[in-house]
């Protein structure tokens, strides 16, 4: 039986700017399906760690691997390869203003050439799994915040991806539209079994994210469940920084029991 590695894994990564320490020694792992949420003020560098992944900057010591592979050794022309079965959801949504949302999220399929018939039917897909059935040719001008946030989900799922980093895709949203957003990203850690890096600050996406799943009933509808005492999730972990250090790593009841200060403070005021 072949060996299942890690999703990703940061093994002893620094990384600094200039003379300034963004990321010291960090080492940690997400597993097939699991959701890491990684938590910390501004500038610990949290939005660091995906550009990492996503090889746009490189460390300058240690190894990250994905799917067993060290990102950090390859070329600009490898890591192409690499980001095409990686899937990202940014902050604003990152869409292109001059193109149509079916232009937006069938953007990489319009690129390898894909037929239209084919292009049309997966961004229908995706706009179905983001509830945004009807949004197939409205422009991003006309749509809100929130749609926005999920158009972009559904362009980071073409393809069908089984890593996606999601840049707090939570900010600036209303809290009934930011729990949608985060409901997406753990019917996706539920349903689909992707692995994910959820970068947040907000403690409402902890607290859902952390105690409520996505099931299957006999009937065949998706059913949302809360944890309930009855299980503890395993699926989702988290990670705090603090001055380019992980300072704590592990599950949100560890979490909400920890005796350091920062993190009491980060609970408190998040």
């Amino acid at each position: 039986m072949a060996e299942e590695h890690a999703a990703i894994e940061f093994r002893n990564v620094h990384m600094s700017f200039e003379d300034r320490v963004i990321l010291e020694d960090v080492s940690f792992t997400v597993a097939p399906g699991e959701t890491k949420i990684i938590m910390g003020g501004s500038g610990t560098g949290k939005s660091t760690a995906l550009k990492l992944v996503l090889g746009l900057i490189k460390p300058d010591s240690g190894s990250i691997f994905i799917n067993g592979e060290d990102v950090a050794q390859l070329s600009e022309k490898e890591m192409t390869q690499v980001r095409k079965n990686i899937g990202m959801v940014f902050q604003d949504g990152a869409l292109f203003d001059s193109l149509s949302v079916y232009e937006n999220v069938g953007y990489r399929l319009f690129e390898k050439g894909v037929p239209e018939p084919e292009i049309q039917e997966e961004v229908r897909r995706m706009l179905h799994f983001v509830n945004l059935d009807d949004s197939m040719y409205m422009m991003p001008a006309e749509l809100s915040g929130g749609m926005r946030r999920r158009v972009g989900i559904a362009r980071a799922l073409v393809g069908n991806p089984k890593l996606i980093l999601f840049d707090e895709p939570t900010a600036g949203l209303d809290p009934p539209t930011a729990r949608t957003i985060c409901e997406l990203a753990m019917k996706l850690r539920d349903l689909e079994d992707v692995s994910s890096m959820f970068v947040t600050h907000r403690l409402d996406d902890i607290k859902l994210m952390a105690s409520n799943y996505y099931t299957v009933g006999k009937d065949g509808e998706i059913e949302f469940q809360a944890e309930d005492g009855k299980l503890c999730l395993i699926n989702t972990q988290f990670i705090m920084l603090k001055d380019g250090r992980v300072i704590f790593s592990g599950t949100d009841e560890e979490l909400w029991v920890s005796p350091d200060d920062y993190i009491k403070d980060f609970l408190r005021e998040a």
